[in-house]
């Protein structure tokens, strides 16, 4: 009798996960296991404009066969964070300026948040998340979607 309850109650719980996810879309999904940020975010306009004007680094930290898929935002140095050497060569692309402003991109803020997270207490001093991604989220429409230029050679 009891694992007829906990069955039924678990899957009262995975139909009423179902009905919140087809409620709010993919987007309730990713920020809900997205983990805060401490620092400053940037929405996606915003990220584009300050890389132009050389006022951050964009970093796209997604994998390359995403970059493919989408290509990436203009101005943006793609660095896929699953690199064993990927805390490394970002230091060279910042000159070894570990305070030097660096902005992450991912798909949807995930990745992002959990790298500027990591990024953070490997003694970065001044990373920055683009929460809504290349596909958006609960932050925002996302890069593509806002008709942004995209790389994609």
């Amino acid at each position: 009798m009891r694992s007829r309850r906990l069955f039924l109650l678990g899957g009262g719980l995975l139909i009423a996960g179902a009905g919140v996810y087809a409620a709010g879309g993919r987007n309730l999904f990713y920020s809900a296991i997205t983990e805060a940020v401490a620092g400053e975010q940037l929405d996606a306009p915003t990220a584009h404009d300050y890389a132009n004007a050389g006022r951050i680094t964009l970093v796209d930290i997604r994998r390359p066969d995403e970059w493919a898929k989408t290509g990436s935002g203009e101005g943006a140095v793609r660095l896929d964070m699953r690199r064993d050497d990927f805390i490394d060569e970002l230091k060279k692309i910042t000159g070894g300026e570990t305070s030097k402003p660096v902005a992450l991109i991912c798909a949807r803020g995930v990745r992002s948040a959990r790298m500027t997270n990591l990024l953070t207490k490997a003694g970065f001093t001044n990373i920055i998340d683009v929460p809504e991604g290349m596909l958006g989220s609960a932050a925002g429409p996302g890069w593509i979607k806002r008709g942004l230029p995209l790389d994609k050679s």
